[in-house]
């Protein structure tokens, strides 16, 4: 309509909804029963907050006075085949799915009801799957499809089919209302039955696997987050494509599970603490082209896998168990875009036959053959392998997360070495028990014609250090002007986060006497730092921070704050009730300001 203001009308909390849908029902109907005014909130609950869904389905409860019709009904919900959805509501909120620009924005969507309800979903993962799909058809490397990922879903949320689900695990994440999610439903049984059919049971306390006969038809099925200990069956799947099996319990899935499951294409194992092993039978997947392994407790790789010849993506992450990979098994898979190996255990196996052996120098060497590489998150574990790591072209390209790790040999490292990680996002040190500085020198090597001051470290949104006992400082941090996100664990001689010593130095390597601080900086925590005395030495305007987090560090008596910082922001700062009374402020007013953004981080 060409509004000169547009203005996003938020869902209603929790009073003001509980209030619309008794307006609806009406007391007669409220007050027919002791119990059903309980049910009524429980209902209105389910409905999050939406007012056409509060009013529709308020007017269909206003005549059901008994407590049968209105367990019923709560029943009706959780399913999702109320009639007064189904014949009133959802035709009226498909308008919105039916004017979306193309196809693929719907399947898109569509795709996001296989997630739990209130899921909150990290957009790269989202937009990762997309691509293995092939729902992202315009760009055949994952490099360029996140664009249209990110496009996508930008004009999802831009017409209200999805919510911000803010940060989750350092995520970006976006939301599914819950009547979006059971009108995606409905569109699926009702309109793409045929091609493109779901079976969902994500969050449903499922205790072992669904019947294979109730998902033989199926493209895409989801189970996550329930508690299947064992997949034992042997289904005959066509068509399945897509199959979310994460965060169970799952210890064993037999030999003959993925034996006829010639068509799948993205399978997600993740979040399975207790698997050990994979079946012999993933050999099968011929078609499979994303792999995600992360955080389950497998030991081995078998060569096997060789077979899967098409593999995309290949995510093992936090994998703590994780002893072998077998050697040339990765440069096997010609065609890999997305390779993530992070915070993997320290083998001590020493095969010749396993690339982790010694380190990971052989694992680099296989990963410089792989020619359509394109997001890479990897862990370092001595100076002599970042070297040869940083001599690699296709690495300075592709890198998004970077983890040094254990470097034992080294008292001062130079983060300029690492300055041209065209693509860096998330920088980590770990164990890194040697070091004593972190500094700031020019480089002669490595050093590509297009690096200048504004360039440096400007993808970097999230830097992590643990475990570095030695380390006073990290003043480097501010070489970073799009830092997001910053957390400093268990490093027991800093006694500053920005050292006004060393901001000189900064102001050599950048050529700006006085840089910005922290202007995009939304979480700051610090944890396990008893001598850390200070964080700057002026207050901080701190323009985009909501979380704070401090704990263990009993020396730290300013935050840095004043009335300007954070103005606007729902600021939330989480520590210890004893060291918070101990907080000194610039003046009673900021003490004011931000008492009620406090919350104990222990409450006994």
């Amino acid at each position: 309509m060409e509004a000169q203001k547009k203005i996003k009308v938020e869902c209603l909390v929790t009073e003001k909804a509980w209030e619309l849908f008794r307006d609806k029902v009406g007391d007669e109907t409220l007050n027919s029963h002791p119990d059903i005014h309980n049910l009524a909130k429980e209902v209105a609950e389910r409905r999050g907050g939406l007012p056409l869904a509060l009013i529709t389905i308020g007017r269909a409860m206003a005549c059901k006075k008994t407590l049968g019709e209105w367990k019923y009904a709560i029943e009706m919900l959780k399913r999702c085949a109320l009639p007064k959805l189904e014949n009133e509501l959802f035709p009226i909120l498909k308008f919105s799915y039916d004017n979306l620009p193309n196809a693929t924005v719907k399947c898109c969507l569509l795709y996001c009801c296989l997630y739990p309800e209130d899921y909150c979903i990290p957009k790269k993962r989202l937009v990762e799957y997309w691509f293995c799909e092939g729902l992202l058809n315009e760009f055949d490397r994952i490099s360029e499809a996140q664009m249209q990922g990110d496009n996508i879903i930008a004009s999802l949320l831009n017409v209200c089919l999805l919510e911000n689900g803010g940060v989750r695990d350092g995520e970006d994440c976006v939301k599914m209302h819950d009547v979006i999610r059971d009108m995606a439903f409905w569109i699926t049984r009702e309109f793409e039955a045929t091609e493109d059919s779901f079976f969902v049971k994500a969050g449903a306390q499922l205790f072992e696997e669904p019947d294979v006969k109730a998902w033989e038809s199926v493209k895409r099925m989801s189970v996550m987050e329930n508690s299947i200990k064992v997949l034992k069956g042997t289904p005959k799947c066509p068509n399945l494509r897509t199959l979310f099996l994460g965060q169970n319990d799952l210890r064993m899935i037999s030999d003959g599970f993925f034996q006829f499951i010639p068509h799948l294409t993205v399978l997600d194992l993740s979040g399975n603490f207790g698997l050990q092993a994979l079946p012999e039978g993933i050999s099968q997947l011929v078609s499979l082209e994303c792999l995600d392994l992360s955080n389950t407790a497998i030991g081995d790789l078998p060569i096997e896998l060789k077979a899967l010849t098409k593999l995309k993506m290949l995510d093992l992450s936090y994998m703590g168990n994780l002893r072998k990979i077998p050697q040339h098994l990765i440069s096997s898979f010609s065609k890999l875009q997305i390779f993530i190996m992070w915070r993997v255990r320290d083998t001590d196996n020493h095969d010749e036959d396993n690339v982790l052996k010694g380190g990971h120098e052989k694992l680099i060497e296989e990963l410089k053959g792989l020619q359509r590489l394109n997001i890479l998150s990897i862990e370092i574990k001595s100076v002599l392998c970042l070297e040869r790591f940083l001599s690699c072209n296709l690495f300075r390209c592709w890198t998004r997360a970077l983890l040094l790790k254990d470097f034992r040999e080294s008292e001062v490292f130079n983060v300029l070495c690492l300055e041209n990680l065209e693509r860096i996002e998330t920088l980590e040190f770990l164990d890194c028990f040697s070091m004593e500085e972190i500094k700031m020198e020019k480089l002669h090597t490595w050093v590509s014609s297009s690096t200048n001051s504004t360039s440096r470290f400007h993808t970097l949104s999230k830097v992590e250090i643990t475990g570095c006992s030695k380390l006073k400082d990290e003043t480097w941090v501010i070489l970073a002007p799009n830092l997001r996100s910053l957390l400093v664990h268990w490093c027991e001689k800093i006694e500053e986060i920005l050292s006004e010593e060393k901001l000189d130095e900064v102001a050599g390597v950048i050529g700006i006497p006085y840089p910005k601080l922290f202007l995009k900086l939304e979480s700051l925590f610090l944890f396990g730092l008893p001598k850390l005395k200070s964080i700057y030495r002026d207050a901080l305007p701190f323009l985009c921070l909501t979380r704070i987090l401090i704990n263990g560090c009993i020396e730290l008596k300013k935050l840095h704050l004043n009335s300007d910082s954070a103005k606007g922001n729902l600021l939330s700062i989480k520590g210890d009730k004893f060291w918070w009374e101990e907080v000194e402020w610039e003046d009673e007013a900021t003490r004011h300001a931000f008492l009620p953004s406090f919350e104990p981080l222990f409450v006994v």
